[in-house]
């Protein structure tokens, strides 16, 4: 394995139905993908997002206070993420859901200790609600949980093959980056992640390989080393 200890970065998107909703058949997809990983030996924890359900600035955009917004799209991570677990233990992979709010009748509170010994005993670890602040995307979430867990790379699993100069679903003649710095993606103001995400990520200098969630085997072939999508490190 090129990666021992990968935070997976899912959109709320990946999972979701051509209306909105969660995709059955995608999830169990994706869970399968993850299962491989770890039967090859990767520790993995998985920060999910929640737009498929609720997103917290469209919900301003109708009049929703912008922090309460905020807080049903952190509850929304919730339902992604139970529903991921239910798919992963259907195919026999143990998984824990962690929480940076209190559920605890259905998941753990957020502790990075005990999720570093799940992810030492081989469970996959689901870290929900954010970061448990609004204002924060969950996108900054996951360059914090791969941080804190002393991850080894960052992938963010997407729809489109990897980091373009604009959008490749509108402009058939965008420009793909096979690699790019931090820097680059900070000064062109890329859409990789949130800048908060980025800079947490350049500060730590944790390597960010964006892929397509819905290529087979995208993310085990990235797992082994295989220059898969963009990666975004210190030196391209």
């Amino acid at each position: 394995m090129q990666y021992k200890r990968i935070l997976l970065k899912l959109s709320g998107e990946a999972l979701m139905t051509k209306e909105s909703g969660i995709d059955h058949g995608m999830l169990l997809e994706i869970a399968n993908q993850v299962k491989e990983i770890r039967e090859l030996g990767a520790e993995i924890g998985i920060v999910l997002g929640g737009g498929n359900i609720f997103r917290g600035k469209a919900g301003e955009r109708e009049g929703i206070d912008r922090v309460t917004g905020d807080y049903i799209g952190m509850l929304a991570t919730v339902i992604n993420s139970l529903a991921f677990q239910d798919a992963l233990e259907a195919l026999g992979v143990p998984s824990r859901v962690q929480t940076a709010l209190s559920i605890e009748k259905i998941a753990e509170p957020y502790d990075r200790k005990a999720a570093i010994e799940h992810l030492q005993n081989k469970s996959i670890v689901i870290f929900a609600c954010g970061t448990g602040n609004p204002y924060f995307t969950t996108d900054t979430a996951a360059a914090l949980r791969a941080v804190e867990i002393k991850a080894d790379v960052l992938m963010k699993a997407t729809k489109v093959n990897g980091v373009y100069d604009r959008d490749p679903e509108a402009s058939k003649d965008a420009k793909f980056f096979p690699e790019i710095t931090y820097t680059e993606v900070l000064n062109r103001g890329l859409q990789v992640m949130d800048l908060t995400a980025i800079t947490l990520c350049k500060e730590n200098n944790l390597p960010v390989i964006v892929l397509n969630i819905r290529e087979k085997d995208n993310m085990k072939r990235a797992a082994l080393g295989e220059h898969i999508g963009t990666i975004v490190r210190r030196k391209a």
